[in-house]
């Protein structure tokens, strides 16, 4: 029965640490589209668009933000992943 008891609580404790790990995935993911939204404000578009307030011009901006983000995001994540897989060296 003891046994039953310490496999519930290491599946709970696995679970615990995904849920947190996905929104801490969220969050560093959001903050960096959020961040390179910020940063895309100084970008003059209007040297490579025709029209850069045009709904068009818009989404450019907005996809930019998000594939600028998502890359930075990756970059952070791994790093933070790499640096766990570094304790286990030690």
């Amino acid at each position: 029965m003891k046994g039953a008891w310490t496999m519930a609580e290491n599946a709970l404790a696995s679970f615990s640490q995904t849920g947190i790990s996905g929104i801490l995935s969220m969050a560093i993911s959001l903050g960096c589209i959020i961040l390179a939204w910020w940063a895309l404000q100084n970008l003059k578009l209007d040297l490579f668009i025709r029209h850069p307030q045009s709904p068009q011009g818009k989404m450019l901006h907005v996809l930019l933000a998000i594939v600028l983000g998502h890359f930075v995001a990756n970059f952070i994540l791994e790093y933070i992943g790499w640096s766990q897989l570094l304790r286990l060296s030690f």
